[in-house]
């Protein structure tokens, strides 16, 4: 049965494949070791492809070299697991770059949200839930998400729904800025809602 192997057209193809396979752990694909490439190859015979993607079909190991370095460009191995492997004549040097250039854009557009918490009591005062309210605006506008926690104390477990008059209000209060994805619900003696930013779609709906 014939081996079935990947070509790639060009480097940001084979780029993107590289780094769409890792991309859920930028710090794992930094780790990954590089490909292989020239006198580390050490297979005898090689599938390869020339530096404009032309595929030459099997050669020796040698022969692969020898036309790289006729180019003043690399042999890479590009598909190790194939048999015999794949590899390209490439510019690894300019692979490398292109791939740490994609690596820096795609960490750039990583962005971490953290989960800031209000707790407040159920019989708190306005004047303190409007100086929350606007705490929890600057966290949303930074594009954290917002736990927002009433404490019940002795015999206010009784009165719950008082906790939720208040989140009512608050959420009255910020609603301009953030929206609710996860509705109040009781976490042990304490009314939680999750808060999160609100996008430019949502105010249109709003």
């Amino acid at each position: 049965m014939a081996q079935s192997f990947r070509l790639f057209e060009n480097y940001d193809e084979f780029a993107g494949i590289f780094l769409g396979a890792c991309f859920f752990n930028l710090r794992r694909c930094l780790e990954i070791k590089e490909l292989q490439i020239n006198e580390e190859i050490r297979e005898k015979e090689v599938r390869l492809v020339d530096d404009e993607g032309n595929q030459l079909g099997v050669v020796s190991k040698n022969q692969a070299i020898d036309m790289a370095i006729s180019k003043k460009l690399d042999l890479v191995k590009v598909a190790p697991n194939a048999k015999p492997p794949v590899c390209r004549i490439m510019d690894y040097g300019k692979y490398r770059y292109e791939q740490e250039k994609k690596e820096k854009e795609a960490r750039k557009k990583q962005k971490v949200i953290n989960v800031k918490e209000l707790r407040f009591s159920p019989n708190i005062e306005d004047h303190d839930l409007n100086t929350k309210a606007n705490r929890a605006i600057d966290f949303l506008k930074n594009g954290d998400r917002v736990k927002v926690s009433v404490r019940f104390r002795g015999r206010e477990m009784g009165h719950t729904d008082l906790g939720r008059e208040v989140l009512d209000k608050f959420y009255d209060l910020i609603s301009e800025y953030g929206v609710v994805d996860k509705k109040p619900k009781m976490e042990g003696r304490s009314l939680v809602m999750f808060l999160s930013e609100r996008k430019d779609s949502d105010k249109s709906d709003n």
